[in-house]
């Protein structure tokens, strides 16, 4: 008998999972002898359990540190090390290709024909290049839509399985209750909830074959709703990506975002607003060089804050998304530009505040505004959020994320919210493109 192709997914509980199902599970010429965690706190020292793993791995498969790598390679013999994670600079994956390399395996990366599902309905996927361009209202814009034309739009949403991945397996969201019964963490509330709150039905989960099954059966168009920069899971009949012009450059220089900014068949150049206008021009030339056939959307996302003209004057600490401030790679959000529009006297530094996993958290990134990345990927995270929150010294608190976190925590002083929402400039809109895409199968 042939021996297996040993094989090591580096990951961060998403695309990893994704690639070992669809390619790697029930294959009988590799053997996956581990998978790497990175990115995401907390996610290594669990296994990928035999019940999702399949018939070539009775004990699961286990999750360990990507600091290990090199130990794990020389351990087993890996022939193959796969990349499988999403916003990593294309110089950050040669440097994690070469410590690969020289132990010996080949590094991979698996790309959309090996790892892409087909649907038996239209697929509509928004992407971007870097977390934090704006696919959230993005894809509230094409729901939408959905609902205008009287069709059914199903949310599939990127994975976020930082729980029980069993349990996970196949998640449906359509009540806020179901936020509860899932246990889920700040993150995935911020994904979920401004759909649920709609009135759509979202799908999440560790087995997306399972998860398209499931809805498909009440979906006229499967909505991807991606996450970070990753390329989506299903075969998209309309791709949207989405770029920013606050990062000019970024657009060319993290993977796979420029994977998405090829296969686009839509570009939305997001935020254009407040972006510097020669920063718009120039990720517009950028598009337009590496996929000339793309349609091209200039839109804004006008940030509105409620009770805005309370804040002027008074201290204010800035609670804002957090991946779009830590693996995104942004130093503020919404929640900063509305602030200082609405002239608050100072933005609370919460450091000196801070307590465990928050207080590191800041320190790891000395480059952000004063300003909270919310961070709540487990119940311990959370309280510590809470309680960073309402030891800072502030006169308002500011929530920049796409929730209202007091559904979550108890802030124990004035909040207010920041809300977003895409609106295009000109034309084609959205809707002209969907609409003439989709004429002869959905109108």
């Amino acid at each position: 008998m042939a021996r297996k192709t040993k094989v090591v997914i580096m990951g961060a509980a998403g695309r990893d999972f994704h690639n070992f199902n669809t390619f790697f599970r029930d294959n009988d010429e590799y053997e996956v002898v581990a998978f790497t965690a990175t990115q995401i706190p907390n996610i290594e020292g669990r296994r990928y359990p035999p019940e999702l793993a399949g018939k070539g791995y009775p004990d699961g498969i286990p999750i360990l540190a990507e600091e290990e790598l090199p130990a794990i390679i020389e351990k087993h013999g890996v022939d193959q090390v796969v990349f499988a994670y999403s916003d990593v600079s294309h110089l950050d994956v040669m440097h994690r290709a070469s410590v690969a390399l020289a132990k010996g395996p080949d590094f991979r990366l698996m790309g959309p024909g090996t790892t892409m599902l087909k649907s038996k309905v239209p697929v509509i996927a928004v992407t971007a290049v870097r977390t934090g361009v704006g696919k959230s209202q993005t894809t509230r814009r094409v729901t939408d839509i959905m609902k205008k034309h009287g069709k059914k739009a199903v949310v599939v949403r990127h994975p976020m399985p930082y729980g029980d991945l069993i349990k996970q397996r196949v998640q449906r969201f359509a009540t806020f209750e179901d936020l509860d019964r899932y246990d889920t963490t700040i993150e995935e509330r911020e994904e979920y909830e401004p759909h649920i709150a709609r009135g759509f039905v979202v799908y999440a989960g560790v087995d997306y074959g399972a998860i398209l099954r499931e809805a498909e059966k009440e979906a006229d168009v499967v909505l991807w709703d991606g996450g970070n920069n990753d390329m989506p899971f299903y075969r998209p009949d309309l791709h949207i990506t989405l770029a920013d012009p606050h990062r000019p450059g970024h657009e060319t220089s993290f993977h796979p975002g420029e994977t998405n900014l090829r296969m686009a068949d839509v570009v939305i150049l997001n935020k254009v607003d407040t972006a510097k206008p020669e920063d718009v021009d120039r990720v517009e030339s950028a598009v337009k060089r590496i996929n000339p056939g793309a349609i091209v959307i200039r839109a804004a996302s006008p940030v509105v804050l409620e009770q805005g003209d309370m804040i002027r004057g008074k201290r204010a600490l800035v609670v804002e998304d957090g991946p779009t401030l830590t693996h995104g790679g942004m130093t503020y959000g919404a929640g900063v530009i509305a602030a200082r529009r609405q002239g608050v006297a100072e933005l609370v530094d919460p450091e000196p505040y801070a307590v465990g996993s928050i207080k590191a958290t800041l320190k790891k990134y000395p480059d952000l505004e004063p300003l909270l990345p919310a961070m709540g990927y487990g119940r311990e995270q959370i309280r510590e959020l809470e309680e960073t929150i309402n030891r800072t010294p502030a006169d308002v608190v500011i929530i920049g994320t796409p929730i209202d976190l007091r559904r979550v925590i108890n802030i124990t002083k004035p909040a207010l919210r920041v809300r977003y929402e895409l609106e295009e400039i000109g034309h084609p809109t959205l809707e002209e493109i969907i609409v003439e895409r989709f004429r002869e199968t959905l109108f």
